[in-house]
């Protein structure tokens, strides 16, 4: 004979948590608590009806009954494979902003360097690139024209260039040989 689900101490508790549920897997949770409690559904079938495995849905029930039905601490708002929290982000690119809002050039090869010196490892380029992103920065195309381009020498240099000639080329194709 099967052991019968323990937490049912718990049950009226998941089941009025389960009404105000956040996310998709805080409602499982739930759900894999209530199921087998309220529908005599073994793990399998709980796993089943949560959509997740046997061995999730076990381990999220032990967590909720060994909490005693509060809440744990939620997951910390990183981004993955983030490496600092957004504030160290910020932290970390202030003096390369201010350069740059003075006028100084933002170069993400220096952003790099600086970030590879503080967390003590290489990283990727991209990665540069990425920070910039997250905080409003962008990658620039190059100007169209060099900044210090006259266009009105320009515009007297095509004036007095040579003219082509309009001649036939000298290539032989297309002539009958003489001879």
């Amino acid at each position: 004979m099967a052991r019968l689900p323990r937490g049912g101490d718990l049950l009226e508790k998941a089941r009025g948590l389960l009404a105000g549920a956040k996310d998709a897997n805080e409602l499982r949770t739930l759900q894999a608590v209530v199921l087998p409690l309220a529908n005599k559904m073994s793990v399998q079938e709980t796993a089943a009806a949560v959509g997740r495995s046997a061995r999730w849905t076990t381990e999220a029930r032990n967590k909720f009954i060994s909490a005693k039905g509060e809440p744990g601490e939620p997951r910390p708002k990183m981004r993955s494979r983030a490496y600092l929290t957004e504030a160290e982000e910020a932290a970390f690119l202030e003096p390369f902003i201010e350069g740059a809002l003075r006028g100084e050039a933002l170069v993400a090869a220096a952003i790099r360097r600086a970030l590879e010196e503080r967390l003590g490892r290489r990283v990727a380029r991209a990665t540069a690139y990425n920070l910039l992103h997250r905080h409003g920065w962008r990658k620039l195309a190059p100007d169209k024209r060099h900044v210090s381009a006259d266009p009105e020498a320009q515009g007297e240099w095509k004036k007095k260039r040579p003219k082509k000639s309009g001649g036939s080329r000298k290539s032989g194709r297309g002539k009958a040989r003489q001879g």
